[in-house]
């Protein structure tokens, strides 16, 4: 568990206000007005656990009850990340309300419901950590890449334990198929051991929020231990066998970062499903759909289309074949979640079917001869 020290306000004799380190600015400021008319206190949630949460507020870090913001829809629901409106006084005392969320990191939950989880709130950098002591899986990459994307967040990939991989070279060339992976999104390799890409992370997740996100076992625990110069999060050894971590964090926590900025470490996500993500895809592949623009049709599909530019940039080797799989994939399990909410969708894709299935019996029967 972390320890509630690790959360303690700084100092307001800097001049900031004391709940700048947190990423209280103006604009929150003038969000908060009708609140604070009401006598509520402001305050940042740094961690959710059993219907209560622990927030930052300008006299420190509280502990109050979440039964006024746990509707029924788990959208809705107050989160890590959270700017919230706190009773000023009470045993317990009560989030009231919080604050519109300026972006939301969103996945599909694993219950068969089809319900979105949000994992955290008003965030700027979604940091993606994959452990260089495994095999790389791109494909996983970009499933993380798409729901960041999605969230309104900048994306960014950090390949963890980089001094398990005593070659440069070879780090470059996986730093390389990751950025090949990840247009427009900045890759780092890090070692939280040697300090290695340290401070090119801290530069960038300086002044905002982060979220920490990855399997677990992907270092994300140690690179928080190793960003805040301090072991806050506890960490057990890697396994000899496979060079997988154990699983240690088990709830969203809410971190002040010394060289500026704040950070929201997650457990471990053992699946990572998209929710209404199919903008985000778009972004991932953002190749395929510079290429798709060029095809015949308008509403091709890359399968086997006469005058479909994706395909033919496939034949050409100008995009990978791996990329166009998977591509599609997300596609479609974004189209069956979307599906599962929205009954339009699901009409629509019904008549797609029924399209595609006439076009084939057509296409079938003229290959027959029969027309």
């Amino acid at each position: 568990m972390t320890s509630s020290s690790a959360f303690s306000t700084p100092s307001a004799s800097l001049g900031l206000s004391p709940l700048a380190p947190y990423g209280w600015d103006d604009a929150w400021a003038d969000e908060f007005v009708a609140y604070d008319a009401e006598g509520l206190v402001a305050g940042r949630v740094i961690r959710v656990d059993r219907g209560q949460c622990d927030v930052a507020t300008a006299d420190g870090v509280i502990r109050a009850d979440t039964a006024f913001v746990t509707p029924h829809d788990p959208m809705r629901v107050v989160c890590t990340g959270d700017w919230v409106a706190v009773e000023p006084a009470g045993n317990p005392r009560y989030v009231k309300a919080y604050l519109p969320r300026r972006t939301a990191f969103v996945r599909s939950t694993s219950s068969k419901r089809s319900e979105g989880q949000i994992l955290a709130a008003n965030v700027d950098h979604a940091v993606v950590a994959v452990s260089l002591a495994v095999e790389l899986d791109l494909g996983r990459v970009e499933r993380f890449l798409a729901l960041a994307w999605k969230s309104g967040a900048q994306p960014v990939v950090v390949l963890t334990k980089a001094d398990l991989v005593p070659e440069a070279a070879t780090l470059a060339h996986l730093v390389q198929d990751v950025e090949t992976t990840a247009p427009g999104v900045p890759v780092l390799a890090v070692s939280s051991e040697t300090g290695e890409g340290l401070d090119v992370l801290e530069a960038v997740l300086a002044g905002g929020t982060a979220v920490l996100l990855g399997q677990s076992g992907a270092g994300k625990s140690t690179l928080a231990n190793a960003l805040l110069g301090m072991d806050v999060m506890d960490v057990q050894a890697t396994r000899d066998m496979d060079g997988k971590g154990r699983h240690t964090t088990t709830t969203r926590n809410l971190l002040v970062l010394p060289g500026g900025g704040v950070l929201i470490d997650t457990p471990g996500l053992r699946g990572v499903g998209l929710w209404d993500a199919e903008s985000g895809v778009g972004q991932v592949f953002s190749e395929i759909e510079e290429f798709a623009a060029d095809c015949r049709f308008q509403d091709c599909a890359h399968v086997a289309e006469p005058g479909c530019a994706v395909l033919a940039a496939v034949d050409s080797g100008e995009l990978p074949e791996r990329r166009l799989e998977s591509y599609r994939k997300l596609l479609r399990e974004n189209q069956r979640i979307v599906a599962k909410t929205d009954a339009r969708v699901r009409a629509e894709i019904r008549r797609d079917w029924k399209r595609k299935g006439a076009e084939g019996r057509a296409a079938m029967e003229a290959k027959r001869g029969r027309w």
